[in-house]
């Protein structure tokens, strides 16, 4: 299978680079609009560095990511902003194409290179068509899916710790304890007991 039909409805490493600067970032859109000549687009939000690159050099690369993408990968490239920080220091899993930016290789299932052809302004996004220049095909792994990424990698959230108390009904005190003393007095709106609630 080529790696332009490895796209889908998933996640994938958008990357850039601009003179000694590499960039990247995660983007959920990628599709194939033609296919003589094969083209792609992509939509980047323009508050993103990588948009920027690929503004002013015209290239991009673009990783489809593999239901066997880390979260390390996702905190990278999704929750880092690459203005302050070099997103590639100490990251092996990645080679340069022929177009001599990055792409991710251990846990991708392709790569697309891509010369932009057209930009479309969309207001907070850009929609770039870009030529495919050279297709990597990396695995057969499966693509990574929204619903994938939410089911099987994003860590899940602790559920909160209940708290054993009483709150005031008046002013929204809360005092943490099992039984509240008969002659308490919130010390906020000077209240007694019987205006306590247990939480």
């Amino acid at each position: 299978m080529s790696a332009i039909h490895k796209l889908t409805y998933g996640l994938f490493v958008l990357t850039a680079k601009d003179g000694d600067k590499d960039n990247g970032c995660i983007i959920n859109t990628a599709l194939q609009v033609t296919s003589d000549p094969l083209q792609l687009s992509i939509a980047v939000n323009k508050a993103n560095y990588t948009h920027d690159m690929i503004m002013k050099t015209g290239e991009f690369n673009v990783s489809s990511l593999s239901q066997e993408t880390p979260f390390s990968l996702f905190q990278r490239f999704g929750m880092q902003t690459g203005r302050e920080v070099d997103k590639f220091d100490g990251f092996t899993d990645m080679e340069r194409a022929a177009n001599g930016i990055y792409y991710i290789k251990g846990t991708a299932n392709a790569a697309i290179c891509c010369k932009v052809v057209q930009t479309i302004d969309v207001g907070t996004h850009t929609i770039f068509i870009g030529e495919v220049t050279e297709q990597i095909d990396i695995s057969d792994a499966p693509s990574c899916t929204y619903q994938y990424y939410f089911d099987n990698i994003k860590p899940s959230r602790k559920p909160a710790e209940k708290k054993t108390g009483w709150v005031c009904t008046i002013c929204g005190y809360v005092y943490e304890g099992e039984e509240l003393p008969d002659d308490f007095v919130c010390p906020i709106c000077k209240h007694g007991t019987d205006v306590f609630e247990k939480l």
